[in-house]
């Protein structure tokens, strides 16, 4: 593989995992919405993420910036086949955003937003998890071209895989609220973790054993010898990193528990690209074949460096600036 298109998918591969953990957590915030105790906890809840929750998701931008830019052919076909999918998503993220700020200002109505923000945060996770499932378990496409129909993404397996992301975020956002918060609701986070850690193990397993069963190439990636030796280590270290994190919750550390669902992330992320690579549509295009010309690369390579910077500088500010645990009454907004 030439040197640009391994570079442009460092970089995509790079922001899709910053904005999976970074809008992970406040979607999750969202998703455990409707199991907060009352109202005063839900005012916490939302106002640790209220200064940097739209900053999060300026990673999700820069990846599709990415895609359309360094590989025009795989985002014209990902695009056709998921339009449904992604385009709920971002009607999502838009209901969600607008509840968020509406909420604040609300009284009467408060609940009708608090109903629009978990809405909005349940079906952005969801349809992230079902277009991650799609493209797993492989898109129709015949020369370069999308052959399958409008519904072709709605299939019980990636329909799991939408529920097991929802899972996923529930844990990266009670874990994110034990650094933040205390007293009960702090003892509510914990107990929130260990419940959505156990539905996140269950959906790793069933994940884990569907998808070779599913695709003979993956279940060929991954077992067949010598790759077996070396790839078995990746659900090893899973299964060390959640016995870390179970310890770290029935202790009650503050921060061990955040970290080691990123890493949690991190390993099922690295797993489906252990599955997928080199393709970027799974089975039929890989990321050389979908490259955009290397001149086009170049220039657009040149704008991302000058714009990763200032995105990690203030994203790094805003978190240190408002570091800390959130006390009830204290307002962003």
């Amino acid at each position: 593989m030439h040197a640009l298109p391994l570079v442009w998918a460092g970089i995509i591969a790079l922001g899709v995992a910053i904005y999976v953990v970074m809008d992970g957590f406040d979607l999750g915030i969202g998703i455990l919405f409707p199991f907060a105790k009352d109202h005063g906890h839900r005012d916490v809840m939302m106002n640790t993420v209220a200064p940097v929750w739209d900053g999060n998701e300026t990673w999700l931008v820069m990846g599709g910036v990415g895609l359309f830019a360094a590989f025009p052919r795989a985002y014209a076909i990902l695009l056709h086949a998921l339009y449904i999918p992604l385009i709920l998503m971002l009607v999502a993220l838009i209901f969600r955003g607008i509840s968020f700020e509406f909420r604040f200002k609300a009284h009467k109505s408060r609940v009708l937003w608090d109903i629009a923000f978990s809405a909005g945060s349940m079906l952005t996770a969801l349809c992230q998890g079902i277009t991650l499932g799609a493209v797993v378990q492989g898109i129709s496409v015949i020369d370069g071209r999308y052959t399958g129909g409008s519904f072709d993404w709605l299939t019980p397996f990636s329909l799991f895989t939408g529920l097991s992301v929802v899972a996923g975020y529930a844990l990266l956002g009670s874990s994110w609220l034990i650094m933040k918060t205390e007293e009960d609701l702090l003892d509510w986070c914990y107990r929130m973790a260990r419940r959505s850690l156990l539905l996140l193990l269950i959906a790793i397993a069933v994940v884990s054993l569907w998808t070779p069963i599913m695709s003979p190439a993956i279940r060929e990636r991954w077992f067949s010898i010598p790759n077996f030796y070396y790839l078995s280590q990746v659900p090893l270290a899973t299964l060390l990193l959640a016995a870390g994190l179970w310890y770290s919750l029935k202790r009650r550390h503050t921060y061990p528990p955040f970290y080691c669902s990123v890493g949690l992330f991190m390993l099922a992320y690295l797993g489906l690209i252990i599955s997928i690579w080199p393709y970027i549509v799974p089975r039929a295009v890989t990321f050389e074949q979908a490259a955009a010309p290397e001149s086009s690369q170049v220039f657009e390579l040149v704008g991302f460096l000058i714009v990763i910077p200032i995105i990690l500088t203030y994203t790094v500010a805003g978190y240190y600036i408002f570091h800390g645990k959130v006390k009830a009454g204290e307002h962003y907004h």
